[in-house]
C-alpha cells in the first residue's frame, strides 16, 4: 500500500478535533497537539492483528474512560468470531480498501479506510465504533458506505491504548478523492463521540450519531452542522438525555431531525449481536443516513 503524505491531506480542523477526543478523551481537545499531524506520514497497518494481542491493562484503562462519556455504564460484550455478521467483502471487487497508520497526539493511530474504485471525487464519511473497539462489523459499515459512494474513515480509538488492529483520522477534507464534504457517524460511543464532534467542529457537513450520549446543553449552541438523530425505544438511560438536548437544539436553532425507533433496543444497528440488533429499526435507519449524507455532502 502506498504511504498517505498527511501534508497533502486537509481534514485539519474536522480531524483534528476527532483525533484529540478520541485519543485523549477529552471535552476540551487542545489543537497544539495535533499539529504534529501535518509532518507525518501514514503507514499501511498488517490487517490481521487481533483483539487478543492487545494489552489488557491499556484495555482496561480504555474501558475507564469509555465509562466517563457513556454515563458510568459499559457494555463490552466478547462475540465469538461464529456470530459476527458481514454484509459486505472484505475483498469486494469495487472498493479500495486500505489500513493506514499515523501518529497522533498519543501515540501511533491506526485507521481502516474504505473508498470506491475510480477517480471520482467522492463525499467523506468518518465511522466511529462503539466502545469495544474496532469491530468487524464497523470495517463492513465502513465498506457499505463506500459502496453508497463515500469514501469512509473507520478510526480506532484503541490505537493509543495499544489496542485493536486500526485507527485513521487526517484524512479527508480535500483529499484527492473527495470532494471537501465531511460528515461524521458513530454507535453507542461512537454516537456520543459524533456529537462532541460536532460541538468540537465548525467545519463538519453534517452529523449521525446512533443512541450516543447528548452533549452538554450549553455546548450545543456550537454546532453548526445539520444533525440526525437516532435512537432506540428501549434505552431508557440515552433517551433520559433528549428532551434537554432537543430544547437546546431548538433554542439555538440548529438543523436536526430526531427518528424514535420503537421496539429496538440500544445498538440495533450491530448485526454482529443477536441480542441487540433489529433488522427493520437497523435497515430504516441507514436508509435515512445514506439519504441525509448523500444530501448533505454532495
Amino acid at each position: 500500500m502506498k504511504l498517505l503524505n498527511l501534508k497533502t491531506l486537509a481534514l485539519k480542523q474536522i480531524l483534528k478535533q476527532l483525533v484529540v477526543i478520541l485519543v485523549d478523551f477529552s471535552m476540551h481537545p487542545n489543537l497544539n497537539d495535533i499539529n504534529q499531524l501535518k509532518k507525518t506520514k501514514m503507514k499501511p497497518q498488517n490487517e490481521h492483528q487481533t483483539l487478543e494481542s492487545n494489552d489488557k491493562s491499556s484495555r482496561r484503562e480504555f474501558i475507564k474512560k469509555t465509562a466517563f462519556f457513556t454515563g458510568g455504564s459499559v457494555l463490552l460484550t466478547s462475540l465469538p468470531a461464529s456470530i459476527i455478521a458481514e454484509i459486505t467483502n472484505t475483498d469486494d471487487p469495487r472498493l479500495i480498501i486500505e489500513t493506514i497508520k499515523y501518529n497522533g497526539a498519543s501515540g501511533p493511530m491506526i485507521a481502516y479506510l474504505a473508498r470506491p474504485k475510480g477517480k471520482k471525487k467522492h463525499p467523506a464519511v468518518i465511522v466511529i465504533h462503539e466502545n469495544r473497539g474496532l469491530q468487524p462489523h464497523i470495517k463492513d459499515v465502513a465498506r457499505r458506505f463506500a459502496l453508497e459512494g463515500f469514501v469512509a474513515l473507520a478510526p480506532d480509538a484503541l490505537s493509543p491504548q495499544g489496542g485493536t488492529p486500526e485507527k485513521p483520522e487526517d484524512y479527508l477534507k480535500t483529499n484527492p478523492q473527495t470532494n471537501g464534504k465531511v460528515g461524521c457517524t458513530g454507535f453507542c460511543w461512537g454516537g456520543a463521540m459524533t456529537n462532541h464532534v460536532a460541538v468540537n467542529t465548525p467545519d463538519l457537513d453534517a452529523a449521525v450519531p446512533y443512541y450516543g450520549g447528548q452533549p452538554k446543553a450549553e455546548d450545543v449552541p456550537k454546532i453548526k452542522a445539520p444533525m440526525l438523530l437516532h435512537y432506540a425505544g428501549n434505552d431508557e438511560r440515552i433517551n433520559a438525555g433528549i428532551p434537554a438536548f432537543e430544547a437546546a437544539l431548538k433554542e439555538a436553532k440548529i438543523e436536526y431531525t430526531l427518528y424514535m425507533y420503537e421496539g429496538a433496543a440500544h445498538a440495533f444497528n450491530n448485526d454482529s449481536n443477536p441480542q441487540r440488533y433489529n433488522k427493520e429499526a437497523a435497515d430504516l435507519a441507514w436508509g435515512r443516513t445514506i439519504k441525509f449524507f448523500k444530501e448533505k455532502l454532495k
